[in-house]
């Protein structure tokens, strides 16, 4: 269990990864990911246009107006900008709150053809104080179920669950705030009451498993998807349907003790994601602030607007900014939030 003096740092990373009106950038892409976006708008993956790609998010005006915290891949976090500035710096400089990810990416689960387990555990000790020496004040682990008619497994269950669970004891140990992400993937045709019954059955799972490794709950972060039918399913849900079922199996499944709930798009477009976020930030007495831990529903306009290209830049940034600002708006929307988005012109974002 972390200390006293862990737990009053950790206290104090929370509130300024839940400030109201901000969420989180999630810019921490694995190289395979990142040459995967850039090939679609022809841009070869190099560590230099990777870096003036995330120094392009960074150096975004006023982008701490909106975004709270960034999480961060390895080679960004020891990048520097070609003026010597360490990327770490630039975000501070914004306000925002440097963060890393720490898993290994998945991998088939043993005896499973279909499954999958994350991996990263080994050397994670020695790795999370290296990244607090590095700037990073909070971690994340990413596990993923798949759904279908016999999954997600016990197995996979378990086995993810003590993953998420090790990692975020771990990282409380080093001072740092983990983001426990249990992903319950969008891929398949399942309706939306079956994504609620996979979702509540892998949170119950990671919330023991947590409470055994003594982890704090208020000294760490929900990141988990909200609750959609499969995106091959018939039947797609509104709104309002959506913000329901999840506040619904939230209340029965995550303890008020835990400070917020981020979300990830998950494959959603950036319109959805944002018009879901407002209908979920709506629902009134919810014991846990919510907000959003977005990457490619906030980056997918800059980069169709930057193209590789320095004169391009402004454009990239002022798409960001547009995307960022909407979020953060999501997070305290009105009942008209909906709606505007619904009736105004299609946008950037």
């Amino acid at each position: 269990m972390a200390s006293l003096t862990n737990s009053r740092t950790l206290n104090a990373t929370v509130r300024a990864l839940l400030s109201p009106g901000k969420g989180l950038l999630a810019a921490d892409e694995s190289f395979p990911t990142i040459e995967k976006r850039f090939k679609e708008i022809c841009i070869v993956s190099s560590e230099e246009t990777r870096r003036d790609y995330r120094e392009l998010l960074f150096t975004a005006p006023d982008l701490g107006r909106y975004i709270s915290g960034a999480i961060l891949f390895d080679e960004t976090i020891r990048q520097e900008t070609p003026g010597g500035v360490p990327m770490v710096k630039v975000l501070e400089k914004q306000g925002i709150v440097p963060g890393i990810k720490v898993d290994g990416g998945t991998i088939l689960l043993a005896n499973s053809k279909r499954e999958r387990m994350t991996a990263g555990l080994d050397g994670l000790r020695e790795r999370l104080a290296s990244y607090r020496a590095l700037g990073a004040r909070f971690t994340k682990w990413r596990a993923v179920f798949a759904v279908g008619p016999r999954l997600p497994s016990e197995q996979a269950v378990a086995t993810n669950s003590r993953t998420l669970a090790l990692f975020a004891a771990l990282s409380q140990e080093a001072g740092l705030v983990p983001i426990v992400e249990p992903e319950v993937l969008m891929e398949g045709n399942h309706s939306i009451g079956r994504c609620e019954e996979v979702t509540a059955r892998v949170l119950g799972s990671v919330f023991g498993a947590l409470s055994e490794q003594g982890v704090i709950l208020e000294g760490m972060l929900l990141k988990t998807g909200m609750l959609l039918p499969g995106s091959e399913a018939d039947e797609q849900a509104s709104p309002a349907r959506i913000a329901e079922a999840s506040v619904r199996c939230f209340r029965r499944t995550v303890p008020a003790a835990v400070p917020g709930i981020v979300f990830l798009s998950g494959g959603q477009s950036a319109r959805d994601a944002s018009i879901r976020l407002a209908a979920l930030c709506r629902t009134p007495d919810l014991p846990w602030k919510l907000s959003f831990s977005f990457g490619r529903a906030l980056q997918a306009p800059a980069l169709k607007s930057w193209r590789g290209s320095r004169t391009r830049v402004p454009a990239a940034q002022k798409a960001l900014l547009a995307c960022a600002k909407r979020n953060g708006a999501a997070t305290s929307a009105g009942s008209g939030f909906g709606a505007r988005m619904q009736t105004k012109a299609p946008r950037p974002c």
